[in-house]
């Protein structure tokens, strides 16, 4: 048992270092091409994400919301649907959670939890919004989410720039400052990195004991591999998918609640969508197959690149662009394998004599 634990952490940790080195060597080649020192640029590049207690504070701090919007994704994915909505969800759970905690009333804890609360609340019902189209109207689900995006995001930027815009502020489209008092607690003194940080890292754990040792995990990996299978076994797809979209969602709205109590303390307008967390969250669950353990560690990584390709642009010639070509390579990477998977799996079906 030890080895096939000690085996599948292995395979959690090899998929996606894999990707990452061969990423890295795709960015060496061009850094070459335009001149510069390989040598140099990475070692500026690892400063800039790990040098200092500091710049690591700040990479793992990036990574929090990317680490629980992948999980929420590989949690879809494991059951067979695609969720592209994470970023929608996210924007509407911080913008919940903010005004929450600047309206709510009762003490501070009071008003800490029930914007957590209702930040992961908001996520999971829109998420859940999309999966009931899917089983009520069966509309793809995979446009509805990428739709709802657009959806959420305007409407979050209606709403700070009229009816919950700071009254007398910088006149930005932004909230007010939410109280001190129901900030998340730093994990690291004078840093950005908060206690958002060893929550995503402990819902890696659960999530991938919960897919690994649980009925209803098993029915969630079962729907994903096998649909017919799952539902000669009994397993009701409607039912699950729900049960998987709104977890998503939930995750993604956390995510956004993370960065509103614990970065910025108020919501403000395209805050989610600039950084792309989203879509390096989808990247990071694609890169580790939607293994939760590997997903953590690639959204670290990935973070690692953004933090220390800004490390790059300060002290050397080389662009910030070269870290988001690396990521580009990652996704080319991804794709051809999952491309080779599904013509693996076409021509087994050939051979067997069962292709349509």
């Amino acid at each position: 048992m030890s080895r096939l634990k000690r085996t599948l952490f292995l395979q959690a940790l090899l998929q996606p270092l894999t990707a990452i080195v061969l990423g890295l060597l795709v960015g060496a080649v061009l850094i070459a091409a335009i001149g510069g020192s390989v040598a140099e640029t990475y070692a500026e590049m690892w400063k800039g994400a790990f040098g200092n207690s500091f710049f690591a504070a700040s990479t793992l701090a990036r990574a929090t919301p990317i680490i629980l919007i992948g999980l929420g994704v590989s949690l879809a994915f494991r059951a067979g649907v695609f969720n592209l909505g994470a970023e929608g969800q996210m924007v509407l759970g911080a913008l919940s959670a903010a005004l929450v905690a600047l309206h709510a009333p009762g003490p501070a804890a009071l008003k800490l939890l029930l914007a957590l609360l209702s930040g992961m609340l908001v996520g999971g019902l829109w998420s859940a919004f999309a999966g009931w189209l899917d089983t009520r109207f069966r509309m793809n689900l995979l446009i509805t989410t990428l739709l709802f995006n657009y959806i959420a995001v305007l409407f979050a930027g209606y709403m700070v720039s009229f009816p919950f815009k700071e009254k007398g502020g910088s006149g930005g489209a932004q909230t007010a400052m939410i109280a001190s008092d129901v900030w998340l607690p730093k994990l690291l003194s004078g840093s950005t990195l908060h206690v958002g940080f060893a929550v995503a890292a402990l819902a890696a754990m659960l999530l991938a004991l919960f897919l690994r040792y649980t009925v209803k995990g098993y029915e969630i990996r079962m729907l994903g591999s096998n649909p017919l299978f799952a539902a000669y076994g009994g397993v009701r797809r409607g039912r699950v998918m729900l049960l998987s979209m709104i977890t998503s969602g939930a995750f993604a709205g956390l995510a956004g609640t993370f960065e509103v109590l614990g970065t910025q303390y108020r919501y403000i307008d395209n805050m989610l969508s600039s950084p792309g967390f989203a879509w390096s969250g989808i990247m990071a669950a694609l890169i580790a197959g939607s293994n939760p353990i590997g997903t953590a560690i690639t959204a670290i990584l990935l973070a690692a690149l953004q933090t220390g390709g800004m490390g790059v642009e300060r002290n050397t010639e080389i662009p910030l662009e070269i870290s988001n070509i690396i990521q580009a390579a990652l996704i080319l990477f991804v794709s051809a394998k999952i491309t080779f998977t599904f013509i693996r799996r076409r021509k087994a079906r050939d051979a067997d004599g069962n292709a349509v």
